[in-house]
């Protein structure tokens, strides 16, 4: 591996706006559509790395502000960089910490210059700047970095919205400048503007002159309901250069996933598969099973016959019931699998339609087998 190889973008097919493609990089390909796996703390909750690698993950996900906080960046750096640290030795994204600095922490004060705030661990004051957050991501040796912004939750007035995405274009040039030149490392843009088509124009535009390796949208799935991020989706994706990835960020569900990349999103992350995994829901073909519901302490048939995961080929709904109210370490293990083995199975399902020119039938096939199975209450 050299890292002086630049990380790049190949678009292999388009069916409509759905598109494939390659992004390279010195630690290997990642294949788009893309979902990546949260590990927010240098672990995916209750995965080993080569079991997340085994569902077809690529990518993985790490959090700028968590890290930061615990274990700290510069403890990471010196044990070896993140990669070594968590044993993962694929492509990392990490977010810029803005988000999180947005809904986790206490007493945040806001300035041109960057955040001051309180961490919800121990209560210990920090700040975060464009400037720190670059120098965080290069401690942690991050392949995709991503420009620190601002994130307002939605609704919010037009006003707020567009006082939020101009400081996040500033923000953004800074970004750009601490980041420098770095071969084999990659950033990112971050449009914002809310609901707003004409504020996500002039982000967009803030972005491409800057010019970015790719480009994520932001400020959606933050409270405003599908039709509206679908809505915004209809035209954000298209204000954003054709030949660099587009990221949209922390999205989600396996219905908003498929709109996504419809929408011509490369793209994606949540915790969801994982979260979900640990409460006893799960993501199947014919719909959403809670184990934890009666129903299923007798049912001797795997979670999904169509599932290749260690969940599905080698335990039955009983076991998992079982160990899921015993409250055994092994349910948030295996439930885990399961969800993050049927999300890269949607993105590698998507990449061979987009790539033969079925897509359409591919998703009237994901919509009709999902609304003829059950939705368990939890």
């Amino acid at each position: 591996m050299t890292m002086t190889q630049r990380i790049s973008f190949k678009l292999n097919a388009t069916d409509g706006k759905a598109r494939t493609g390659v992004i390279s990089t010195p630690r290997g390909d990642i294949r788009t559509p893309a979902f990546m796996p949260v590990g927010t703390a240098a672990t995916v909750k209750a995965m080993m790395p080569e079991s997340v690698r085994s569902t077809g993950a690529d990518i993985l996900l790490g959090n700028t502000y968590h890290l930061m906080l615990r274990p700290t960046a510069e403890r990471i750096n010196r044990l070896g960089g993140l990669h070594q640290f968590m044993n993962w030795d694929r492509p990392i994204l990490t977010d810029s910490g803005g988000f999180q600095v947005m809904s986790l922490s206490d007493l945040r004060k806001l300035t041109e210059h960057g955040v001051t705030f309180k961490s919800h661990i121990d209560g210990s004051r920090h700040e975060l700047t464009p400037e720190r957050s670059m120098e965080i991501q290069k401690l942690l040796g991050s392949d995709i970095v991503m420009c620190f912004d601002e994130c307002p939750a939605l609704p919010a007035d037009r006003k707020r919205i567009a006082e939020s995405m101009r400081m996040s274009m500033r923000w953004a040039q800074r970004s750009r400048d601490a980041f420098g030149d770095r071969p084999g490392h990659a950033l990112f843009g971050i449009q914002q503007g809310g609901l707003e088509q004409d504020m996500r124009e002039e982000s967009a535009k803030a972005l491409r002159d800057i010019e970015f390796d790719g480009y994520a949208i932001g400020g959606l799935a933050v409270g405003e309901g599908q039709d509206a991020m679908f809505g915004c989706l209809d035209y954000a994706p298209d204000m954003l250069p054709v030949d660099r990835p587009r990221y949209l960020m922390g999205v989600g569900k396996p219905d908003d996933i498929v709109g996504a990349v419809k929408r011509g999103v490369d793209m994606m992350d949540c915790v969801l598969p994982s979260r979900s995994g640990r409460t006893g829901q799960l993501f199947t073909r014919n719909g959403v099973l809670n184990i934890k519901n009666a129903r299923h302490q007798d049912d001797p048939r795997p979670i999904d016959e169509k599932c290749s995961c260690p969940a599905c080929t080698k335990y039955s709904r009983a076991y998992l019931h079982h160990v899921f109210k015993s409250q055994e370490m092994i349910s948030g293990m295996l439930l885990t699998w399961h969800n993050l083995q049927y999300f890269q199975d949607i993105m590698q399902g998507m990449r061979d339609a987009i790539a033969t020119g079925t897509f359409d039938a591919w998703e009237s096939d994901f919509h009709s087998t999902r609304a003829q199975g059950d939705i368990e209450p939890l």
